[in-house]
Formats: structure tokens, sequence, C-alpha cells
């Protein structure tokens, strides 16, 4: 179930993605991620699906990846496309009994659907091209104003961080006590949807235990390490923009200010 996870994994390549500051590429998809409120015709979703697609492929990260890590979106995805479609007004396709299916319920459920898959697949970019460390930090260099007003920048990056490292192992834990479970003799996947719902919630108290105990011995490894508040730490690697950086935060700016031409033009 891990491989099935994008966000927090990390993929190693070698690409310019990969080398970029992470100031620079938290900036950069966080602004992507607010430029997509701007999607509502068809160009636009055209033009930042093509963006999307191609920051995948300058990253080098496998497609195998992004495709497998889609997977566990597909009942959100299901549940967004069928609410629109069966609870958006407009001019009526079919009509069955209480079900009525209009053609903007199915332009509507396109819609969300592609705008989360946008979303997500940049979202899961940032995590499997930084790894944890480097993360927490372009994320502390980037809050480091707010430490003037005595914010605790260190542990909230490294809370951050560890709980987007958390996702896919405690989606591995989840997976290993369903194993057991299957081992003696009960099956939750062969049973009915419904039936399949209740058979989870016995799962959640050992899978609450086990994400509890891994999150205290964490805590006792960065006391061994003498982690502390964080503060006044040096590092390793130091962070410093380059002209690639500047390229790319060129690059989220010209495709924001296409969109925005796009919207205002109506094409």
């Amino acid at each position: 179930m891990r491989s099935s996870i994008i966000i927090g994994q990390y993929v190693d390549k070698q690409s310019i993605f990969h080398r970029l500051d992470p100031r620079i590429k938290i900036i950069s998809i966080f602004m992507l991620m607010l430029s997509f409120l701007l999607l509502d015709t068809a160009m636009s979703y055209v033009v930042a699906t093509l963006f999307v697609f191609t920051l995948i492929i300058v990253s080098k990260v496998p497609f195998v990846v992004i495709l497998k890590g889609l997977k566990p979106l597909f009942f959100i995805l299901s549940f967004t496309f069928v609410y629109h479609l069966l609870f958006t007004k407009g001019h009526v396709i079919l009509s069955m009994g209480f079900i009525t299916i209009t053609i903007e319920g199915i332009e509507g459920g396109i819609r969300f659907v592609w705008r989360i898959l946008l979303l997500v697949l940049l979202a899961s970019l940032l995590t499997l091209t930084t790894k944890p460390l480097i993360l927490a930090k372009g994320l502390e260099k980037l809050l480091k104003p707010l430490a003037k007003l005595r914010i605790p920048i260190e542990q909230f990056s490294l809370m951050i961080v560890i709980a987007i490292r958390f996702i896919p192992t405690v989606l591995e834990e989840l997976n290993r006590i369903i194993l057991a479970q299957k081992s003696r003799g009960f099956d939750i996947k062969s049973l009915p949807f419904m039936k399949r719902v209740f058979a989870y919630i016995p799962i959640v108290i050992p899978l609450l235990f086990t994400t509890i105990q891994r999150a205290d011995q964490l805590s006792d490894a960065i006391d061994a390490r003498g982690y502390g508040d964080g503060k006044n730490r040096t590092s390793y690697m130091e962070l410093h923009y380059e002209i690639k950086d500047m390229v790319a935060m060129l690059a989220t700016v010209l495709f924001i200010f296409v969109l925005i031409i796009i919207k205002w033009r109506g094409i």
C-alpha cells in the first residue's frame, strides 16, 4: 500500500526539479495551486494540464509512480463527480425518478475532478522531489520572519514535515494489520462495501496504538540527538538562490499571467 501513496514519498532522481531550492518549490507550487482557482474554460484546463505534465517530465518521476498514487483518490473523485452530476441544475438530458442528470452537472463534475487531480499532482511533486529534511529547512527559512513574534517556527516546520512523512508510514501499518487479519482467515476486501466500511472500525484501535508508539519512539530519537527546540542550530547544507531558481519562479509567474489572460479574454 505504501507504494500507492505518492504524498510523503521521495523519488531520488537527477533532475533540475530535484536541485531547485526548496523555498522556490514551496512558493511556486503554492502560487500555482492558487492560480488553479482561475480555471473555468476548456483552454485554461488544457494549458494547466500541459504545464503540470511538463513539470512531471522535467522532474523525471516515473509516470507509473504517479498513476499508482492516484488509485487511493478514486473514491473521492468518483463521489465528487457523482455529486455534481446529480445535484447541479440545468438542461436535463436524462431523468429517471429522483435521478436527474444535466449537461451542467457533467461539465461541473469533470471540471472539479480535473482540478483535484492537478492539485494532487502538484502537491505530490513537492514531496516526490524534495527530501524531508531539506523541505523542513525550506519551511523554516520561509517562516523565519515569524520568529520575531515568538512563534516556534523550527518546531512548526519539523511538525509539518513529519506529518507529511507519516502519511505513507501510517498506511503501511494499516496494510500490515489487514494482512495479519487476513492470515487469521478474515479478509476485509472480500466483504460487501457496507460491511467492509464497518469492518475497518476495529482496526482503528491497534492503528492508533502503533501510531502513538511510533511517535513516542521518534520523540525519544529527537531528544537523544539533542535537537531541543531547534533554535540556533547549524546546518550542513545552506540554502542559496541560484539562476535556475529564478528561472523557475519566472516560469511560474508567466504561467499565472497566461491563465489571467485566458480568463480575461474568455478563451
